[in-house]
């Protein structure tokens, strides 16, 4: 299997494909890609949930990138397709996946706020580690969450702001957590099919 195949199957596996559900609120998890947030904003839109969080402060891929937090860059991006300012909730401090859920579940509880439902957000290859980390993390009781991302092929990821390079190597290490993560009660077991690690190794000699 060629190099490009290997990655295609592991960027492949690190979606999940859920389908939507009407929600309480779309949570969108910060990261460098500015069409997560337009993705969301247009989700929001649609009718899909009432609220929109962001969630994110300077993370190690957007620090002397964005002037503003993640969370704060995404808001303005959705304002600016026209999601109602009284309906984006903001959470700038989290650096991590985990501090996302962490701290945006106290600042709703802040808020009072009793979200019940939820639409996660986040690129395409954070998908599996996303509703991982959530779902053992979230400390509130729940009925549904999905997640979801702007849907693309591998090779038609990148643009003048996001390299190839950077993206394999953030994906290797987002499959690495979904494998150690687990034992350290970050996030739930995600199975790893065989051909999956075969994918992974074959990746990782090239990009490591």
């Amino acid at each position: 299997m060629k190099l490009y195949q290997h990655i295609e199957h592991l960027w492949s596996y690190m979606q999940l494909n859920h389908g939507l559900q009407k929600s309480d609120c779309i949570f969108v998890l910060g990261s460098n890609d500015v069409r997560v947030a337009e993705y969301a904003a247009n989700l929001y839109l649609q009718g899909w949930a009432d609220k929109l969080i962001f969630s994110g402060g300077m993370g190690r891929l957007t620090e002397g990138v964005f002037e503003l937090s993640e969370a704060e860059t995404f808001a303005q991006i959705a304002r600016d397709l026209g999601v109602p300012t009284a309906n984006i909730i903001i959470e700038n401090q989290a650096t991590n996946t985990g501090e996302n859920v962490q701290f945006t579940a106290k600042l709703i509880q802040q808020l009072k706020f009793d979200f019940d439902s939820f639409i996660l957000v986040q690129k395409p290859y954070m998908e599996r580690r996303t509703i991982a980390t959530f779902t053992k993390q979230w400390p509130h009781p729940f009925s549904h969450a999905c997640v979801t991302s702007p849907k693309m092929m591998f090779c038609d990821y990148f643009n003048d702001e996001i390299d190839l390079d950077t993206t394999v190597r953030a994906m290797l290490g987002d499959f690495e957590r979904i494998k150690s993560y687990p034992a350290k009660g970050f996030q739930t077991v995600q199975e790893v099919p065989d051909s999956v690690e075969s994918a992974y190794q074959a990746v990782s000699a090239v990009f490591r």
